[in-house]
């Protein structure tokens, strides 16, 4: 595997890989990589002729109140897990490379991040839609790997892509989890062993949710007998948001037919640490 820490020593390595005809596969992280990650990586490595992975803790989309010093950076053993999967390149920024001095361009992306994850952090998509939008560039590849978890975020990066005629095709790639349905988050290393317990109560209500729209009960009612649900279980977690929306505009539904992808998503606070998660209701 070959790390590369500038802008300039990538831009010629794309050339070459570009000039010999061969199809990038790109998965952007900001590491403490898991299983999940692993995933994307392979299957990058099924379907591209080089993988590219990025590893660059994003300082635009944390809020001020929100834990990017805290963030976990285990470089050592996210070296090792890529290795382990043959990755061919690791790209490993600084924030200069990144956000050169002087740089005030942003990308925001309207309408589909003003709530949820939007509403509850802001800046968080413009900073990320930024910075995907630079790696991109830098990269170039054919084809860019998104887990569902993180299914809004997705949701934007898509519609960034379409809206400014990106030429990269998003793939979406399920959510990996825990044997017992926890989805896996770099966030979950921060859960105190209580808190861990108590984070399946999120999957529990999905899934129940899930069950009640397949028996024909209506978006309304699933989502206030899910809430309830939720609450009996929580011994401490609070949850923020139950809602049914579209995947594509990420706007809550009060009924669907079948014609448009729908989701389930939730979000809830254990102590210190937000989880996020979803299920798609096909």
């Amino acid at each position: 595997m070959e790390i590369i820490r500038t802008a300039a020593e990538l831009a010629a390595c794309i050339r070459l890989t570009r000039h010999t005809g061969q199809k990038i596969g790109f998965v952007p992280t900001m590491g403490a990589l898991h299983e999940g990650h692993k995933s994307l990586v392979e299957r990058s490595k099924n379907i591209c002729d080089v993988t590219v992975v990025s590893i660059f803790v994003n300082p635009t989309q944390f809020a001020p109140s929100e834990d990017l010093e805290k963030y976990p950076r285990p470089i050592e053993a996210d070296i090792q897990l890529l290795e382990s999967v043959g990755t061919d390149i690791l790209y490993l920024p600084s924030v200069e490379e990144i956000y050169p001095t002087g740089c005030s361009t942003f990308v925001n992306v309207e309408g589909i991040t003003e709530l949820f994850e939007g509403q509850i952090r802001p800046t968080h998509f413009r900073g990320v839609a930024t910075v995907v939008t630079i790696l991109f560039n830098m990269v170039q590849p054919d084809t860019a790997f998104f887990g569902q978890k993180d299914l809004q975020q997705c949701a934007v990066i898509k519609k960034m892509v379409g809206d400014l005629y990106v030429p990269v095709e998003i793939e979406i790639c399920p959510t990996v989890r825990e044997a017992d349905g926890l989805a896996m988050s770099s966030r979950n290393r921060y859960l105190s062993e209580g808190e861990r317990a108590e984070a399946l109560t999120l999957i529990k209500t999905l899934r129940s949710v899930e069950s009640d729209i397949r028996a024909g009960l209506s978006v309304a009612d699933a989502k206030l007998k899910g809430s309830k649900y939720f609450d009996s279980l929580r011994k401490k977690g609070v949850l923020e948001y139950l809602e049914i929306v579209s995947v594509e505009t990420f706007r809550p539904l009060e009924s669907f037919n079948g014609d448009e992808k729908v989701a389930v998503i939730i979000a809830a606070k254990l102590g210190t640490t937000r989880l996020i998660d979803n299920l798609l209701l096909d």
